[in-house]
């Protein structure tokens, strides 16, 4: 398998920086898991089609990872929580 570049946007970098270690450590495997299989999230449509959408457990609570991909690359767009999730993406 090739090497996959992960990056990052600023609003990945923002909500990441404000979670606890136990919760970064949850992002960080979500973030592995795509990278493995970037599947794994839902795809979205409409005014957010090509986005895919990863739900997964974080210290008891659902969080989500909003991500794109190509073959070589995955890039982070947004995680947090199911509040305001979607309108903070769409900015």
């Amino acid at each position: 398998m090739t090497d996959v570049a992960v990056l990052q946007t600023n609003a990945f970098l923002r909500a990441y920086k404000k979670l606890h270690n136990r919760q970064k450590d949850a992002v960080d495997q979500a973030v592995a898991d795509i990278v493995r299989n970037p599947t794994l999230g839902e795809a979205k449509k409409g005014d957010l089609a090509g986005i895919h959408v990863y739900k997964f457990d974080c210290a008891r609570q659902l969080y989500l990872l909003a991500y794109e991909y190509d073959p070589a690359t995955r890039v982070l767009l947004l995680v947090g929580t199911h509040e305001n999730f979607y309108r903070k993406l769409k900015r």
